[in-house]
């Protein structure tokens, strides 16, 4: 199981990091810092890249926005260094559920458990 692994990670990225990455990271990533989800930021030593190595599934809406105004230059302190001051009505950050089971659905949606019969419509068919 350990050669397929390996091999999946040389020709895939969304499994996780691939070997280059890791290669990468190992030689010039300084790590800076982890979010709530475990996620792992890094960067060089000059600081001109910045990168990411999630913790499970890849998904970039799964950065929040403190790590993603750092990991996008937006600013240079890291959350780490100096979080950000959130506001008492912010909600918590959820990553994007679009195509997931969990996306919201609207009451009558085909994609409800339990769709409801509707009376408002009748199929037209013809004579």
């Amino acid at each position: 199981m350990g050669i397929l692994n390996t091999l999946l990670r040389a020709v895939t990225w969304w499994n996780g990091q691939t070997i280059n990455t890791q290669l990468y990271t190992w030689r010039k990533g300084v790590r800076v810092g982890e979010d709530n989800q475990g996620n792992v930021f890094y960067h060089n030593a000059d600081d001109s890249r910045r990168w990411v190595i999630f913790n499970g599934e890849i998904e970039a809406s799964r950065i929040d926005p403190d790590w993603h105004g750092w990991i996008h230059h937006t600013w240079d302190e890291p959350p780490t260094n100096k979080p950000l001051v959130h506001k008492p009505w912010e909600k918590p950050h959820h990553e994007n559920l679009t195509g997931t089971a969990l996306a919201y659905a609207p009451a009558g949606s085909i994609r409800q458990p339990h769709p409801v019969e509707r009376s408002d419509y009748e199929a037209w068919s013809p004579e």
